[in-house]
């Protein structure tokens, strides 16, 4: 049996990480069998979620555990892909998980009243005494993650233009087709659904989200990987539109 460790729901959202979401649905995808846990980062090989645990192997970051699954359970998560399909679903997925999905993080965590009314309240749980000393720490720990990557390095206008052009990238290469690559999900879908969920929750407030929301495809695309991966969700991200 795998185990999955992973974040957690929250946000109105079936997992609150896009990278413990990618590999959910990928093990889906491949059919396997999981046990999904909450984790701690401290446990993780790399110090991130998701890791699993698979017999005796311990594998971290979403990227290799796909690999390992692949390598273990012989499945092709992209089946059927010519090899410049591969090549474009690998890239679509960059531009998602490092690009997108930190613009993402910076309006969740940058933004005042999206972190107080999300992020924040993790610590609702810790003495009181110790809760603003805990939300300024991981307030730092996320910021230097976006000063790293260069996201914070930029003013929040320019933060937005560089969501809005990876947000209508992807509304054109997926255009009116039911997945990213065609007629049926591969890989890439996981990653796209992962970070789209994540923007598109009507939890938070954002002119990214609000961006999102104008392109009709993309919020139909994640309103069905919704229903296809997490039909137990009653909300729908098409009404939130």
């Amino acid at each position: 049996m795998i185990t999955l460790y992973a974040c957690g729901p929250g946000f109105g959202l079936p997992e609150i990480s896009p990278y413990v979401t990618k590999t959910e649905i990928q093990l889906q995808m491949a059919g396997l069998v999981y046990d999904k846990v909450q984790g701690r980062r401290e446990d993780s090989p790399k110090g991130q979620l998701p890791y699993i645990d698979d017999a005796d192997e311990r594998i971290a970051d979403s990227t290799f555990i796909r690999g390992h699954i692949e390598a273990k359970y012989g499945v092709d998560l992209d089946a059927g892909l010519a090899p410049i399909e591969r090549a474009q679903a690998w890239a679509v997925e960059r531009m998602l998980e490092n690009q997108l999905a930190w613009v993402s993080t910076y309006f969740r965590f940058m933004v005042a009243e999206n972190f107080d009314k999300g992020p924040a309240r993790w610590f609702d749980q810790a003495p009181e005494a110790l809760r603003p000393g805990l939300r300024e720490g991981l307030l730092d720990a996320v910021g230097a993650n976006l000063r790293s990557v260069g996201v914070l390095r930029h003013d929040e206008d320019e933060i937005l233009s560089l969501g809005l052009r990876s947000l209508g990238s992807l509304s054109l290469i997926l255009g009116d087709k039911a997945f990213v690559m065609g007629d049926r999900p591969t890989s890439v879908d996981a990653v796209a659904f992962g970070v789209l969920a994540g923007l598109l929750t009507p939890f938070f407030d954002s002119p990214l989200r609000r961006a999102a929301e104008d392109l009709p495809n993309l919020v139909a695309y994640a309103d069905r990987m919704l229903m296809r991966f997490y039909p137990q969700y009653a909300w729908s991200l098409a009404d939130a539109a």
